[in-house]
């Protein structure tokens, strides 16, 4: 195991074994290429052609650079062409009885000093090893696809593997230019084992109706940066491997939220497998194809119902930065601004915020001098809700106390004039227990901003069972006016957001908690594997630990999933009062400002 890993023989030339096999080759690397059938291999080597082909046009590496590539690459039908190598990467069906396959016929055909890794992300790299005439030399090593694009490597080590293959496979993985983060051995290890929770829980929130798939897949793009959404990262994958990877993960775990949700298997059994079949939770132009193309399920473009009031102007209530944040969107989109709050201070001070935010677009070039006087003289502040008497939309942004939030809206319910909407932005808490506060609850809906309100395209349009088409219908086209994206989802803890983030979140702290991964591992692996723009635990000190933990409450209370119960750490570093950013100290310390 000392011996330098540089011949390396890849098993498996599916579209991962040949992604792996470029990476090494283009490193230096002799790569020999194996796989049972000769038009995998053939298309392995015209694969490797075409991509070494743009890299020259793209002036990233020479002909002869080129050349040397394609010579360094070598496709073979036989395990015995790996006889000579320093490393074996198997990358074949994600099946114990094929792997198990290989492995026993590669014991008899490589040197004694050799190492196997399995390319496996949802197999137990332990029960491989147990299965091998040398299990100290067996170990995962998990790229990730496209493997010449993702960073993210996991090396994956069980309680058999010698220190020497850990270390070998890791040095060759920043060798290739990779970031490899250290793991133990269970079902998904880090990257898929959070991600595919997630995956599971929107699959889950579709098939219940809760939400269309274009509307999850847009809330969660939108409202978390992610690069693509649950349904359509899916169809990406394979929702038949998705189920393989879930079923491993619940027979480990036994968490009702890693028991794949039914419509997978019926998916699954059906050949709706995604984009490789052609039609998954979408339906593709052909398969292998990316472009979706419309189906019975594709919304029309004028999804609500009934007619829309006229909205003029609006009040938003409250004083804080979300309540300017949402004043200054109303207003740069034309509309005449009521901003109360609980004294005519405090709202000349929240009019203050948005005068800056103004003079910070203006700066930067995103509005005219002009632009901004005439949106700051739409604003008028308030030190008391009296003056929404006259408003077409009110909107409240107060502290998420569900008593303060019934309050404020039997008030609005005395003040505002007969037939104005009335919205609460909450996050968590019931939008109809803010609607029984008054005597109109068909009036009162749920109308979500992420925060910061000017940056954010996100709202989560929230209808209760009381809430009238017509309502629905104004908020739908306000929203459009104001220039957010509108995704409709009904009155339930989380709504679509907050519901698959947050148990998401939630997970990665029991991954500590549990001495599985550090946080400096988990982030990478989720920025360099998932492409997120921010690790679970920078976006937890973020959000900060009180408002996640209060959310991981409502959502425990309200599904009654033992999965769902908020992790200990997350409690006791509320109680110490490590918050975050806020207070300096969280999951990790911040510089005092």
């Amino acid at each position: 195991m000392d011996t330098p890993l540089s011949t390396i023989a890849v098993v498996g030339l599916g579209t991962m074994g040949t992604g792996i096999a470029e990476v090494l080759a283009r490193a230096g690397r002799e790569v020999i290429g194996i796989d049972i059938s000769e038009a995998a291999a053939t298309r392995a080597i015209t694969a490797l052609e075409s991509a070494t082909a743009r890299s020259v046009a793209r002036e990233r590496i020479t002909e002869e650079e080129r050349r040397d590539i394609l010579a360094r690459f070598r496709a073979f039908s036989d395990l015995q062409a790996a006889a000579d190598a320093d490393l074996v990467i198997e990358v074949v069906p994600e099946s114990y009885e094929v792997k198990q396959q290989v492995f026993r016929a590669l014991d008899s055909i490589v040197r004694p000093d050799a190492i196997i890794a399995t390319g496996t992300n949802a197999l137990s790299v332990t029960r491989l090893a147990a299965d091998s005439a040398h299990p100290e030399r067996v170990l995962g090593l998990h790229f990730f696809n496209p493997a010449p694009a993702m960073k993210l490597v996991e090396v994956v080590s069980s309680v058999l593997t010698a220190p020497q293959a850990v270390a070998a496979v890791t040095e060759l993985a920043q060798q290739l230019g990779k970031e490899p983060v250290s793991v133990g051995d269970r079902p998904g290890f880090v990257a898929d084992g959070l991600l595919f929770g997630y995956l599971n829980q929107a699959a889950a929130m579709y098939e219940a109706k809760y939400a269309s798939r274009e509307d999850i897949d847009a809330a969660m793009k939108l409202g978390c940066g992610l690069p693509m959404g649950p349904l359509a990262l899916l169809d990406l994958i394979g929702i038949d491997t998705a189920r393989t990877v879930l079923d491993a993960m619940y027979a480990e775990s036994h968490d009702r939220l890693h028991a794949p949700a039914p419509i997978l298997k019926q998916l699954s059994e059906a050949g709706l497998t995604g984009r490789k079949s052609g039609r998954g939770f979408y339906t593709y132009e052909a398969p292998g194809s990316g472009a979706v193309v419309r189906d019975a399920l594709t919304p029309l473009e004028t999804a609500t119902t009934g007619a829309a009031r006229a909205v003029r102007s609006v009040g938003v209530a409250g004083s804080g930065t979300m309540a300017s944040g949402i004043a200054e969107v109303f207003a740069k989109a034309g509309y005449d601004v009521v901003l109360a709050a609980r004294s005519a201070e405090k709202a000349e001070t929240a009019k203050a915020r948005i005068a800056k935010s103004l003079a910070r677009s203006v700066e930067k070039g995103r509005m005219t001098a002009e632009a901004r006087e005439e949106t700051l003289a739409r604003v008028t502040p308030a030190g008391s809700l009296d003056a929404f008497a006259e408003v077409d939309l009110a909107v409240e942004a107060v502290a998420e106390d569900l008593e303060i939030k019934q309050q404020l809206f039997a008030t609005l319910d005395k003040v505002c004039k007969p037939g104005a909407v009335l919205a609460t932005t909450t996050s968590s808490l019931p939008v109809v227990a803010c609607a029984r506060a008054t005597s109109r609850p068909q009036d009162v809906i749920g109308m979500h901003f992420f925060n910061p309100a000017p940056a954010m395209k996100l709202v989560e349009v929230v209808r209760t069972v009381l809430t009238a088409d017509d309502v629905h219908a104004t908020v739908r086209e306000v929203t459009a006016r104001i220039r957010k994206h509108p995704v409709d989802c009904g009155d339930r803890a989380g709504f679509i957001v907050n519901a698959l983030l947050f148990p998401y979140l939630n997970n990665a702290i029991k991954m500590v908690e549990q001495h599985y991964a550090s946080l400096d591992d988990i982030d990478a692996a989720m920025k360099l594997g998932g492409g997120y723009p921010m690790g679970p635990f920078e976006l937890l000190d973020v959000v900060g630990l009180d408002v996640s933990l209060a959310i991981e409450q409502v959502l425990h209370r309200e599904f009654r999933d033992p999965g769902l119960a908020p992790a200990p750490l997350l409690e006791h570093l509320v109680a110490a009062g490590c918050l975050g950013r806020k207070t300096g100290r969280g999951f990790r310390e911040y510089a005092r400002r």
